[in-house]
């Protein structure tokens, strides 16, 4: 039964390990996922690895005018006109009141919505649910259940990283939905709009772009048009400057805004209902307006490497706690190599005695050693009680069985001098009761300073 009890660790050490490998990964490839709440995140402006410059250089390459937007409102302004291809890389930063009107901006309008969360389509009244999502993003064909994909632009592609989280049509909807890359990418049409939800930012990043044909769908998207207006949202948006009752309110005015930063100027236009363009004055804000959530600055105080490196070396810091620590388990005797001679074996566990302080464990031994020999010359059991060995000794020596029972049973010395004066009584004692004729004569003699 004692067996059983201690072998759980058998179990428990080999899940542990499992466990901490699964949650160090999981950790690591979090912090290596881009954040698309991040800001600069598949920004056309930004040039490191989570931005999107390049996709941008290269639609402008291609004739493709590419206007930077950062506000929803002024973006519903600029993209009024028929024609033109809204791209949205961070659906889940927009505003809810601007969702029912991102989706249909105008007619012969494309936009495309990447990795959008549910609450997005719900509130953009897309009929489409996310299905699946997957661990990282697959490179696939375009294709869907043996089915080409529709959208020539993205047929031409041909295989890319476009398969994160699938998309399709909930239960009691009509179809009328084109799946590309296994559910990867879909496109719908509301109202003379076309919107286009692809589940992986992958094909647009900076540091994903050159690999298969993530550039060519990239383009092939955003390119269709001569125009692009790029929303880049660099944090949570906060609510319209007028809306009464969770509704924006189109016949309130205000002073002019401008949110472009892009090739094209920025115009006023009247195409949206209640986006005329303008802020409130001094004064007049959203009593309504729910406070934007605090990001702890210490995340972005580093960058996401710094992160990964520092779980990392907290894995290994742990992995040399548990090789340095002591076995699990009791100790198992294992017959030794060489014949070591006892008065080198005896002079060793002193001296290692010494060097740990270790004086409990030097006076059990010295005391077990005495008991041994002591009821071997009083014919005693090896588990007779204290106070009867004690009264056997100190009737053979004529001690007080008081002091004898202190000897070899009371406290632990707690320095050298009390360990020294200890073992010397013990070989007092043991000697003359324990001798016999059987016995060989003893010649050793305490060393001085160390534990015998």
């Amino acid at each position: 039964m004692g067996r059983r009890r201690r072998r759980w660790h058998r179990i428990a050490i080999p899940l542990g390990i499992v466990t901490l490998l699964l949650a160090v990964t999981g950790i690591t490839q979090a912090i290596d996922q881009p954040d698309p709440g991040s800001p600069g995140f598949l920004s056309p402006v930004n040039a490191d690895d989570e931005g999107g410059s390049r996709l941008a250089d290269r639609l402008r390459a291609e004739g493709v005018t590419v206007e930077r937007m950062t506000s929803t409102r002024q973006a519903l302004i600029e993209a009024s006109s028929e024609g033109f291809t809204l791209f949205v890389p961070s659906p889940g930063l927009v505003h809810p009141l601007y969702l029912p009107f991102l989706a249909e901006p105008a007619a012969r309008a494309r936009v495309v919505l990447v990795d959008p969360p549910q609450r997005v389509l719900e509130g953009a009244e897309l009929p489409l649910a996310a299905t699946g999502r997957r661990w990282a993003a697959n490179a696939v064909e375009a294709d869907t259940d043996g089915r080409p994909c529709p959208l020539p632009e993205v047929a031409a592609a041909g295989r890319a990283a476009a398969l994160l989280q699938r998309y399709a049509n909930p239960s009691g909807l009509g179809d009328g939905t084109d799946y590309c890359y296994s559910g990867g990418l879909v496109r719908t049409e509301r109202r003379g709009s076309e919107v286009v939800v692809i589940g992986a930012s992958d094909p647009f990043r900076n540091d994903r772009i050159a690999e298969r044909g993530n550039a060519a769908l990239a383009g092939g998207l955003l390119g269709i048009h001569d125009r692009v207006v790029w929303l880049d949202l660099a944090g949570p948006e906060p609510p319209p400057p007028y809306h009464r009752d969770g509704e924006l309110d189109p016949w309130t005015s205000a002073p002019d805004d401008s949110g472009s930063d892009g090739d094209g100027e920025s115009e006023e236009g009247d195409g949206t209902p209640g986006y005329d363009g303008r802020q409130p004055a001094p004064g007049q804000g959203d009593p309504q307006a729910e406070p934007q959530e605090q990001r702890n600055p210490l995340w972005d105080a580093f960058p996401p490497w710094f992160w990964a490196l520092l779980a990392q070396l907290a894995l290994a810091l742990l992995l040399v706690v548990l090789w340095r620590a002591r076995r699990l388990g009791p100790p198992v005797a294992e017959p030794l190599p060489v014949t070591v001679p006892s008065a080198e074996t005896v002079l060793g566990r002193g001296r290692l005695y010494q060097r740990a302080r270790a004086y409990g464990p030097a006076a059990e031994t010295l005391r077990a050693a005495a008991l041994h020999r002591l009821t071997q010359s009083r014919g005693l059991p090896p588990d007779a009680e204290p106070d009867e060995v004690a009264g056997a000794v100190a009737t053979r020596t004529g001690r007080a069985p008081a002091q004898v029972h202190d000897l070899l049973y009371g406290p632990a010395p707690e320095t050298d001098q009390e360990l020294l004066d200890l073992a010397q009584a013990l070989d007092v004692l043991a000697g003359p009761a324990g001798s016999s004729p059987a016995d060989p004569p003893r010649h050793d003699r305490p060393i001085e300073g160390e534990a015998r």
